[in-house]
């Protein structure tokens, strides 16, 4: 028994792609995501009902949910920032529906039971997970077709590729992931917790090491200009009510982020402090008004995805840099293949838009690859298609008319239950 064909004109195919960091839907068969907002989201606990938190049930009585950077930019009291994912795979389910809900309400408006749903998933997502998935898009959401697929083979079809190595390096994780034909390969995946997260928290040593004090946009009523290198003259706002520490935290990385694109720089050849020190240095101003020029930090701190060595703090260090990630996951794969994986390196994902990075990427594993290996890196010039390729291969692969037959339709979900996602999808 086949699918129902979904594509033609009738009826737009769903694209959902949620991330660590942002999540990502729209309509597939469009270059780019409709929506792109944080993953992470303000939740407010109302007062508890009897008898429900002995009982341990789903749904805490009366979580309110703050979505989208509008809503989450607002100081309110008492609001937590948390994250529906852990490790990249969904942890808490009532969270997650909230995202799910946000982005039909706010983004599709249209009904669920419309349109049929890609979602991409962790490539170690759990088989209970997944199941678990398909029965809410189907009990709950009630859509006529679903399909699960891994982030990395998402990422390779956008780079017109079936079989590579994809070298994802996002907020909480870098990883390598051999794709081959379409499929992951599970023996090769090789994680590095060297990543966005893991910058961010360097940027925030090097503030404190400087002294400089980071203020976020909502506490600043107004600020009067200040000679470079002089304490900022800023007034706070009154009647800010009291944030949760983790709001707080949340709207200083907001801060880091934009520091880190704006003044980090990936050196070309491993970092050495004499040659870093010549750089040229480059001006920043924090939003409080505070300038100052940064210089060899700039090169230092995202040294450590390529060379955890060079890291304060981290000794004994097992964790692998970028280049080692890549070439122990081609080591872990069969021999036959592994021209095949040289041949194709996909880089992805935010961290590597930071200047120069896939140029020492190329020169290190120029150096690491057998010499009778053909070396290729595929990085695309655009910080959108970078950015969102998983999304863009979601959007390229539901909108196939060979793909119609690979859904997983309502019909199929009610005769063979949940159990058909561990079926049709690889």
């Amino acid at each position: 028994m086949s699918g129902g064909v979904y594509g033609g004109d009738e009826v737009g195919a769903l694209v959902f792609d949620i991330g660590s960091f942002s999540t990502r839907a729209g309509y597939a068969g469009e270059d780019c995501p409709k929506a792109d907002f944080p993953t992470s989201l303000g939740v407010h606990k109302e007062e508890e009902g009897p008898g429900d938190a002995e009982a341990g049930q789903d749904s805490a009585v009366g979580r309110s949910f703050y979505l989208d950077t509008p809503a989450l930019h607002v100081p309110l009291a008492g609001v937590e920032l948390i994250s529906p994912l852990k490790n990249g795979m969904i942890e808490d389910w009532e969270a997650f529906q909230a995202i799910v809900d946000h982005v039909y309400s706010k983004y599709i408006k249209s009904e669920p039971n419309l349109h049929p749903v890609l979602m991409s998933e962790a490539p170690w997502n759990s088989r209970v997970k997944r199941e678990k998935l398909t029965e809410l898009m189907f009990e709950h959401y009630n859509i006529p077709a679903f399909f699960l697929c891994k982030t990395a083979v998402l990422t390779a079809f956008a780079n017109g590729r079936a079989t590579g190595l994809v070298l994802d390096s996002g907020a909480t994780h870098t990883t390598a992931i051999p794709v081959h034909d379409g499929y992951v390969l599970q023996q090769g995946i090789v994680k590095s917790p060297l990543a966005g997260d893991f910058i961010t928290m360097q940027c925030r040593e090097l503030f404190q090491e400087m002294n400089i004090e980071i203020t976020p946009p909502y506490m600043i009523a107004s600020k009067e200009p200040v000679r470079e290198g002089a304490p900022a003259n800023w007034t706070k706002k009154d009647k800010l009510p009291p944030v949760s520490k983790s709001w707080h935290t949340y709207m200083c990385n907001e801060v880091i982020h934009d520091f880190q694109a704006s003044v980090l720089q990936v050196s070309d050849s491993p970092y050495e402090e004499q040659a870093a020190v010549q750089m040229p240095t480059l001006h920043y101003e924090l939003p409080n008004g505070f300038t100052t020029d940064f210089g060899a930090e700039r090169l230092r701190i995202p040294e450590g995805l390529f060379d955890p060595s060079n890291v304060k703090g981290l000794s004994g260090n097992t964790m692998l840099g970028v280049g080692h990630v890549v070439t122990t996951s081609i080591g872990m794969c069969d021999i036959d293949i592994r021209p095949g994986l040289y041949g194709s390196v996909i880089a992805t994902g935010g961290n590597t838009l930071l200047q120069g990075f896939t140029e020492r990427l190329n020169r290190e594993l120029s150096t690491k690859a057998p010499p009778s290996m053909r070396l290729k890196l595929i990085a695309s010039n655009s910080t959108i298609e970078r950015r969102f390729s998983s999304w863009i291969g979601g959007s390229i692969l539901a909108s196939l008319g060979t793909f119609q037959q690979m859904w997983i339709s309502k019909q199929e979900y009610d005769e063979g239950g949940k159990q058909s996602v561990e079926r049709k999808c690889p």
